[in-house]
C-alpha cells in the first residue's frame, strides 16, 4: 500500500531500477499504471509538471527495465517529465517534499542522485550531453550506454540538430528516444513539427522501408525505379529514409509510447543490434491516463495542488493582478494603436502573456519554438525593417540568445523590445529559472537601455515607454507572480529615459532600489523610520543610463545610500558604484553599499525564503542601513543556507 493510500503492490516491491529485472512484461504493465496513479496523487499534494511526467510512464518503466542504469546513463531533456523516474530511483519516499525547500528538485539534479547522471531545466541539452558520455566511454570512462529522451518540442531547438549532425559524425553508440506527444508547453510549431506529425500519421516506417526494400530488389529495373519512388513519397526523403536516417541514425519508429511489451521488444532489440547512434520514435499522449490532464492542452503542464476528483486546481486568491497579465494587457492595448507592434515569443505565448495579443492580433504574435537565438534575430530583421518587436522571454530563457543580443540587435543599435519576465528568484523551479543574470550582461552592451519596474503601475508606463523608443534597443525586466497592489493608470506614460523618481524624502539613509524590490525597499524604510531615522526611498527606474542627477543628489544630501536589486554581482549597484568611482563621490565621506544576490545559485523554495537565504528581506535592508550608519555592529559571520 503507498504512502498515499493507493493500491501499489507491484510498485511496494520496487526499491530501484535493478528490482524491475525480476518482473514479467505483464507485471511491468501493472508497474506502470500504478505508477501513474502515484505521480498523480503526489502532484496533486505537491504542485508540479503533471503532463509531462504522465505521458512517459510506460517509456520509464521501459528504459529501466532494458537499461542498467545507474551505469547506463539516462538523460532527460528539459527534466520536468522525471516524477515517475523519481520515484522509482529510490526517492519514492521524500516525493512529497518535490519542488519544497530542503526538498527534490523538479527537475534532474546531479547532486540529488546517481540515477541523475546530468542536470536538466532547459531545453534540447539532452543529445549533446549523451553524446559526450559515450565518447567519454570510447575513451576508457566507466560509462555504459548512453540514452537521451527528448521532446517533440525539444527538439526543434537548433540545438539538438547540432548534436545528432556531430553523433553522426562521430558514428558513436547511443539511443535517443524521442518522445513525440505533438505538445512541449504549448503545441510545438513550424515544419519540423509538421514532419513528425506525418511520419507518425504513415505508421511503422522502419518495418516499411525494410518490406520495401525487400520487394524493391526482386522486381525488374523499370519496375524497381518506379517501387523506389514510391517509397521515396511515403518517407518524405530523397534517400527512402528519415530526416534523422539522414543524420546518421538508424531510425525505429513510430511506436506506442504508452504499449509496455512493444516498448520493451523495441528497446531491447535496439539494445541488442545498435553499432552506433540509433533513434526510437515513440508516439505519447501529454497527460496520458488522467482526463483533465489530457483533455487540457497546456493547462495541466504545471498545475497547482488539485483535487483527483475533479482535477480542479486550489490557487490562492489573488490580491493584485500579476505582472505577466499586465504586461500581455497593456501590450494589448499599445498594438491595437500601433500596427508596427508585433509579438515575438519562443514557445512560451501563455507564459509570457503574448497569448493575450495573440487572441486579438494573431497575425502579428509569432512563436518560433524553443529557439531563442532564432527569435531574437527575427525579431532585429523585425526592426530593421521598420517594425516594432517586443520579444518576450523569461530572464534565465534570454541567456539562450545572448550573442544575437549582442551581434545582431546591440551592434546595429536596431529597436528590439526585451520584455524580460520572471526575473529576480523564481520559487520553486529553482536556481535553473532565476532570472539572476539579465542586468550584468545586458547594461554592459552599447546602444542598450535597461529599466525594471517597480511595480505593476511602473510596468504600464514601461512598456508604454519601449514602444515609443526608436533610438535603439530597450529592455525591462518584472518579476513572477503579483504586483503591489498599486493604483493602475489607465495609460502607461513614455518615461524620460535615464530619470529615476524619489518616492519619499529624507535627510540621513537613502535607499536606491532598481526594479521590483520596491516594496520591500519601502518596508525596510518603515522599520528605520519607526526608529526614528530620516529615510529617502528612491527608484532609479533606469540602470542604463543611470540618473546621475538624482544619484548626485543622494549622495551630497545623506550619510548613507543603499542601493537594492533582484539581481547578481555587476548588476545596478556595480554601475552606480563605477559612476561614483568615475564621478570622483567615493571621496565624500559617505557609506554606499550595494546589495544584490549571493554569488551562489540557490535552490528552490518560495521566493519569500529564497529572499530571506539571500539577505535581501526589509529587516536585511534596514539592518545594511543601520551599519551603515553605525548605528549596528557588523555581522561577524556569513549567513548560510
Amino acid at each position: 500500500m503507498s504512502a498515499h493510500g493507493i493500491h501499489t503492490p507491484t510498485l511496494d516491491r520496487v526499491s530501484g531500477p535493478a528490482d524491475l529485472k525480476a518482473l514479467s512484461d505483464a507485471e511491468l504493465t501493472a508497474l506502470a499504471d500504478e505508477l501513474r496513479r502515484e505521480t498523480i496523487e503526489v502532484v496533486s499534494r505537491t504542485g508540479g509538471h503533471l503532463g509531462s511526467s504522465l505521458g512517459v510512464v510506460e517509456l520509464t518503466v521501459a528504459i529501466h527495465a532494458v537499461f542498467n542504469t545507474p551505469l547506463d546513463k539516462l538523460i532527460w531533456d528539459v527534466g520536468h517529465q522525471c516524477y515517475p523516474h523519481k520515484i522509482l530511483t529510490g526517492r519514492r519516499d521524500r516525493m512529497l517534499t518535490l519542488r519544497q525547500a530542503g526538498g527534490l528538485s523538479g527537475f534532474t539534479k546531479r547532486a540529488e542522485s546517481e540515477f541523475d547522471p546530468f542536470g536538466a531545466a532547459h531545453s534540447s541539452t539532452s543529445i549533446s550531453a549523451a553524446l559526450g558520455f559515450a565518447v567519454g566511454r570510447e575513451m576508457g570512462m566507466p560509462v555504459g550506454d548512453t540514452i537521451a529522451v527528448i521532446g517533440d518540442g525539444a527538439i526543434t531547438a537548433g540545438m539538438a540538430y547540432e548534436a545528432m549532425n556531430h553523433a553522426g559524425h562521430l558514428k558513436s553508440r547511443m539511443f535517443v528516444i524521442l518522445n513525440d506527444n505533438d505538445m512541449s508547453i504549448a503545441p510545438p510549431v513550424g515544419a519540423l513539427q509538421r514532419y513528425l506529425n506525418d511520419i507518425a500519421a504513415k505508421g511503422p516506417l522502419a518495418t516499411l522501408k525494410a518490406v520495401a526494400e525487400g520487394v524493391e530488389a526482386h522486381l525488374p529495373g523499370p519496375m524497381r525505379e518506379g517501387a523506389r519512388r514510391a517509397r521515396q513519397m511515403v518517407t518524405g526523403m530523397p534517400g527512402g529514409g528519415t530526416l534523422f536516417e539522414e543524420f546518421g541514425f538508424t531510425y525505429i519508429g513510430p511506436v506506442d509510447g504508452h504499449d509496455v511489451p512493444q516498448l520493451l521488444a523495441t528497446l531491447r532489440a535496439a539494445r541488442a543490434r545498435a553499432t552506433g547512434p540509433v533513434l526510437i520514435h515513440a508516439v505519447t499522449v501529454k497527460g496520458k491516463g488522467y482526463a483533465p490532464a489530457e483533455g487540457a492542452d497546456d493547462k495541466y503542464h504545471g498545475v497547482a495542488k488539485f483535487d483527483v476528483a475533479t482535477g480542479a486546481q486550489v490557487k490562492a486568491k489573488s490580491n493584485a493582478p500579476s505582472y505577466t497579465s499586465v504586461f500581455g494587457q497593456r501590450l494589448t492595448e499599445e498594438a491595437a494603436r500601433d500596427p508596427r507592434i508585433v509579438g515575438i515569443t519562443a514557445a512560451m505565448p501563455g507564459g509570457t502573456g503574448l497569448d493575450v495579443m495573440a487572441r486579438r492580433f494573431p497575425a502579428r504574435v509569432f512563436d518560433v519554438g524553443i529557439a531563442e537565438q532564432h527569435g531574437v534575430t527575427f525579431a532585429a530583421g523585425l526592426a530593421a525593417s521598420g517594425m516594432r518587436p517586443f520579444c518576450a522571454i523569461y530572464s534565465s530563457f534570454l541567456q539562450r540568445g545572448y550573442d544575437q543580443i549582442v551581434h545582431d540587435v546591440a551592434l546595429q543599435n536596431l529597436p528590439v523590445r526585451f520584455a524580460i519576465d520572471r526575473a529576480g528568484l523564481v520559487g520553486q523551479d529553482g536556481a535553473t529559472h532565476a532570472g539572476a543574470f539579465d542586468v550584468a550582461f545586458l547594461a554592459n552592451l552599447p546602444n542598450m537601455t535597461v529599466m525594471a519596474a517597480g511595480d505593476e503601475a511602473e510596468l504600464c508606463h514601461m512598456i508604454a515607454t519601449a514602444a515609443q523608443h526608436d533610438a535603439g534597443p530597450i529592455a525591462f525586466r518584472y518579476p513572477r507572480g503579483e504586483g503591489l497592489g498599486v493604483e493602475m493608470p489607465e495609460r502607461g506614460q513614455v518615461l524620460e529615459i535615464g530619470k529615476g523618481r524619489v518616492l519619499r524624502q529624507g535627510r540621513e539613509v537613502a535607499l536606491l532600489s532598481f526594479g521590483a524590490h520596491l516594496g520591500e525597499v519601502q518596508a525596510a524604510a518603515d522599520l528605520l523610520e519607526a526608529e526614528g531615522l530620516s529615510v529617502t526611498v528612491a527608484d532609479a527606474r533606469f540602470a542604463k543610463p543611470l540618473d546621475h542627477a538624482l544619484i548626485d543628489a543622494l549622495v551630497e544630501g545623506h550619510q548613507a545610500i543603499i542601493t537594492v536589486e533582484q539581481g547578481s554581482t555587476g548588476g545596478f549597484g556595480a554601475l552606480v558604484l563605477h559612476y561614483l568611482a568615475g564621478a570622483g563621490l567615493l571621496e565624500r565621506g559617505r557609506a554606499i553599499r550595494t546589495m544584490v544576490l549571493p554569488d551562489r545559485f540557490i535552490d528552490q523554495a518560495s521566493p519569500a525564503q529564497m529572499y530571506e537565504w539571500a539577505g535581501l528581506q526589509a529587516a536585511d535592508i534596514a539592518g545594511m542601513a543601520r551599519r551603515a550608519l553605525r548605528r549596528e555592529a557588523e555581522p561577524r559571520g556569513l549567513r548560510l543556507v
